[in-house]
């Protein structure tokens, strides 16, 4: 039985939405900080934990005493955040991580230097 090309182009088509479908189903969340939620000296938080693109962090803080900026390799390293940088300030913000190094600081003064950061490598 020959298969037509509209039959051909279908079943590619629904392939291609069960890979997308099982990426998706194995993206994972992770509450950031653990049960103490993000806070100071969480640097180390990531270690020993394997992150997927599309796995979601969950930062749980006080947005009067905290906050999360997504920055670039130097803002993580010198706890700065640059000109244009995301800031989140909900208390219970949800953010997907993007393939490649990730990292977030808190820019409240002192925080960060007092190991209110991390770096996460998602593959």
């Amino acid at each position: 039985m020959a298969m037509g090309r509209g039959s051909a182009c279908a079943w590619v088509l629904l392939l291609c939405f069960f890979v997308l479908h099982s990426e998706i189903a194995r993206a994972a969340t992770y509450k950031v900080g653990g049960l103490g939620g993000w806070t100071f000296n969480t640097a180390g938080w990531p270690k020993g934990k394997r992150f997927r693109a599309g796995d979601t962090l969950v930062f749980n803080y006080s947005p009067s005493a905290h906050n999360v900026v997504a920055v670039n390799s130097p803002g993580y390293n010198g706890c700065t955040a640059p000109r244009g940088a995301k800031v989140y300030q909900s208390g219970k913000d949800q953010i997907r991580l993007a393939r490649g190094q990730n990292y977030f600081i808190c820019s409240f003064p002192g925080h960060c230097q007092s190991g209110m950061k991390i770096a996460i490598n998602a593959v």
